[in-house]
């Protein structure tokens, strides 16, 4: 149990660290792992809202493209913006939310009617620039989310 744990958690700490920061020395991307995570990632139940065409709060996203159609502040969520994504393929129907730290995309920002690539992972979703394919936000499973959060540890 705890080989998988610590396999869960090296799994996402890399994954946040190739999120968020650009390519740095070995030795700086283990320590910025854990400072990254907060800008760069989230829970799925706090990042993504309900898709418009589905029943019961679903959370699911299909992965593909999809094309910003809105921007706004996130509604109770300071400095977080709140996207409004509909799918990019010819007949494609999905639409949701997606509520981003502004910390996320200080490097480069993202626009209405930019396209957004989104990768279904084994953590959670992956919210990457369609033209450079580079990513600015992880939306976490809770439960891999929640081993993140930094625990006291008695030795």
């Amino acid at each position: 149990m705890i080989i998988a744990s610590f396999s869960r958690a090296a799994i996402l700490a890399a994954a946040i660290a190739a999120c968020a920061m650009p390519v740095q020395a070995a030795s700086t991307a283990a320590s910025s792992a854990s400072s990254a995570g907060s800008a760069s990632s989230g829970s799925v139940s706090d990042s993504i809202g309900a898709s418009s065409n589905s029943s019961g709060g679903d959370k699911r996203v299909a992965a593909g493209q999809y094309r910003v159609i809105d921007i706004a502040a996130a509604p109770g969520k300071p400095d977080t913006v709140r996207m409004t994504l509909h799918a990019a393929a010819a007949g494609a129907t999905g639409e949701f939310t997606l509520d981003v730290p502004n910390r996320a995309l200080a490097q480069r920002s993202v626009g209405k009617g930019e396209l957004v690539q989104v990768n279904a992972r084994e953590y959670g979703y992956e919210f990457a620039h369609a033209d450079s394919k580079q990513a600015f936000f992880l939306a976490l499973e809770d439960n891999w989310y929640r081993e993140l959060g930094s625990r006291k540890v008695a030795i």
